[in-house]
């Protein structure tokens, strides 16, 4: 059984390849990869990009190099129309390359595709949630490596709320904040150090891999123009370039948004330049929306936060209603919902948010941590179901398990999509940027074609607190006297037995 396969895209060719120091998370890449066996390609459409470099010593170095890897030969009379009518527009030569990389991923020449070009991202994913899971930023690539070689001791929580004045500013993630905004240690010192203000934080050997500061406001004293009472800004939002990726942000993302529905925020507000375009596209998936431009340049983005029901849209899927108004989503009458068994093994890797801090303490504090509990998951398994509708609702039900809870219902999701993977390969690939499962465990799957592995695409919507028990369950007419083994349709009325159990910050 073969290693997973990289092809890599120009960008990050060159950032490997070039003059200038290799940032750590592009050593890290590259070094992973050859520990355990996985092949990185380089396309002859990237030859062709880097053949129209204008800077000829660049140009020579960068030639002389590349074949250092394997290359991976255009497909013999393919059409510009048909790539086109596929993968979207094409205006330039880069255009002509992104396009003829995206065909390369789908027939298989590859498993993943590593680039840092966001309008890259945005084309596989407009083929599919799917699909764009098996593009990577090379910090995700990192991460997925890690997960699926490295050995892991434990699995915790990655978000700590700090004050400001607890956060040394020679930590590294000011570098570039330093040097974007050169007034910023004046005003980290004014504006957060001496008012204590509150942040997120998470870290990584010490050092902030990720960071967003957050301020409450008015509506007196705000630049937000949608209406509320109760604004909260986030005054930055920052992720260390070798942490840079979708995980990461996703996760300081989900604090920001659970926070603010928990909380009874009307608002939630950023402002960023319109390079940030990692940052703009999660904010635009996640419902924010550009309102205006200030005079300095900066791009503001809102997101209204409300408190009663979200009701079903005409023309619109109940996923991409519950994605644009995360954390809430729809319920009830016309929406599917189903109760998820799952072993206590996969519910600590999914959901380690729920894991408290005294139990994690057992498992002592070496190896790698990954911070699991991001918004976009993938959940395996081999129930005979089937979930078809776009935005119902999974209620994961945890069985028997020595960590509490047990035998409960914890958990809420929103299902987007479900694939059947009839290989490892396959598995590995659909499984793709979202995975959180090791090598072995995939292997250990078997999936086959005659016995194939449901892979499950959702979004952590929020948590029961306290989870519903067995007892409850029963009581109420969820289950029968005995916990489902596979997944198990629900009626609206059990549906809402459950879900009135949380507190979601929002009418269910």
């Amino acid at each position: 059984m073969s290693a997973p396969r990289l092809l890599i895209d120009t960008n990050v060719f060159i950032c490997l390849e070039d003059h200038a120091e290799v940032a750590p998370h592009f050593a890290s890449l590259q070094q992973l990869a050859g520990r355990h066996g996985v092949e990185i390609f380089v396309h002859e459409a990237a030859i062709d990009d880097i053949r129209r470099d204008k800077d000829e010593a660049r140009r020579r170095v960068s030639l002389s190099k590349i074949h250092k890897f394997p290359v991976v030969k255009k497909m013999a009379g393919i059409d510009q129309a048909v790539l086109e009518a596929k993968y979207g527009r094409i205006r330039r030569p880069n255009d002509l390359v992104d396009a003829t990389l995206l065909h390369a991923l789908e027939i298989g020449v590859a498993d993943f595709l590593v680039t840092e070009d966001q309008g890259l991202h945005e084309r596989a994913q407009r083929i599919s949630s799917t699909f764009g899971a098996r593009v990577l930023y090379v910090a995700d690539a990192v991460s997925f490596l890690l997960t699926t070689y490295e050995a892991v001791a434990v699995v915790f929580p990655a978000v700590e709320e700090v004050e400001a004045n607890t956060i040394s500013q020679d930590d590294p993630i000011f570098v570039t904040l330093r040097r974007n905004y050169p007034p910023f240690d004046d005003w980290w010192r004014e504006k957060c150090v001496k008012p204590m203000r509150k942040c997120w934080v998470v870290m990584d050997e010490g050092r902030i891999a990720g960071l967003v500061v957050r301020k409450d406001e008015k509506p007196a004293d705000t630049d937000a123009t949608l209406p509320g009472k109760k604004i909260l800004k986030i005054c930055t939002f920052k992720v260390r370039a070798e942490s840079r990726g979708v995980k990461l942000g996703e996760l300081l993302l989900k604090q920001v948004l659970w926070y603010a529905q928990s909380n009874s925020h009307d608002v939630v507000y950023i402002t960023t330049f319109s390079g940030q375009e990692t940052l703009i596209a999660l904010l635009d998936y996640y419902g924010f929306r550009h309102t205006y431009d200030k005079s300095n340049g900066e791009r503001v983005y809102e997101k209204a936060i409300s408190r009663g029901r979200l009701m079903p849209v005409p023309g619109i899927s109940l996923f991409d209603l519950a994605r644009e108004n995360y954390p809430r989503f729809a319920t009830g009458d016309g929406v599917a919902a189903y109760a998820i068994p799952i072993q206590e093994e996969f519910h600590e890797i999914l959901f380690p948010e729920l894991m408290s801090r005294t139990q994690l303490s057992l498992f002592g504090d070496t190896g790698f941590l990954r911070p699991g509990n991001t918004i976009r998951k993938v959940y395996l398994c081999r129930a005979p179901a089937n979930i078809s509708q776009p935005g119902a609702l999974l209620l994961f039900y945890k069985g028997k398990s020595e960590i509490q809870p047990s035998q409960a219902i914890t958990t809420v999701g929103v299902f987007e999509e479900m694939k059947l993977a009839h290989s490892t390969e396959e598995l590995r690939q659909l499984a793709g940027g979202r995975s959180v499962y090791s090598d072995t465990q995939l292997r250990h799957m078997a999936a086959t074609a005659s016995n194939p592995v449901k892979v499950i695409n959702f979004l952590l919507a929020g948590h029961l607190e306290p989870p519903m028990s067995l007892a409850a369950l029963t009581s109420s007419g969820v289950f029968a006297a005995r916990p489902p083994q596979s997944i198990k349709s629900l009626l609206p009325a059990q549906q809402m037995s459950v879900l009135r159990q949380g507190a979601f910050g929002f009418t269910v």
